[in-house]
């Protein structure tokens, strides 16, 4: 069984930078691409940002330059270096696989509030 396991979540003040990771256990992720999602109260969840096995990455529009996603296929682990973050970005932050989803972890809860 596949199982996603986040961490790093916070509160945080606008402008402020967090570190999420994300541990998955039951499945080799070096072969697949991974991606950061998020949920914001009342609203649907949405990617946030891929990577490929190669590295190759892509990002929504609202994180482009603020967010960076990393893998390290050694330890099974996928990040999220959030940067200059802003009260929009608040909501409950995920990982999945986009082309081989798997059930939802538990996610980390992100906060940016003065």
């Amino acid at each position: 069984q596949v199982q996603m396991a986040e961490s790093g979540g916070g509160l945080v003040q606008p402008g402020g930078s967090l570190r999420l990771s994300c541990a998955v256990s039951g499945r080799t992720f070096s072969g697949y691409v991974m991606g950061w999602y998020r949920q914001a109260p009342g609203k649907q969840r949405d990617v946030v940002a891929t990577v490929t096995s190669g590295g190759t990455t892509k990002y929504a529009e609202s994180v482009k330059g603020r967010f960076t996603i990393s893998r390290d296929n050694a330890k099974n682990t996928l990040y999220l270096q959030m940067n200059s973050l802003k009260p929009e970005d608040t909501a409950v932050y995920y990982c999945n696989f986009p082309y081989s989803q798997v059930s939802w972890g538990q996610g980390t809860q992100v906060t940016v509030s003065a």
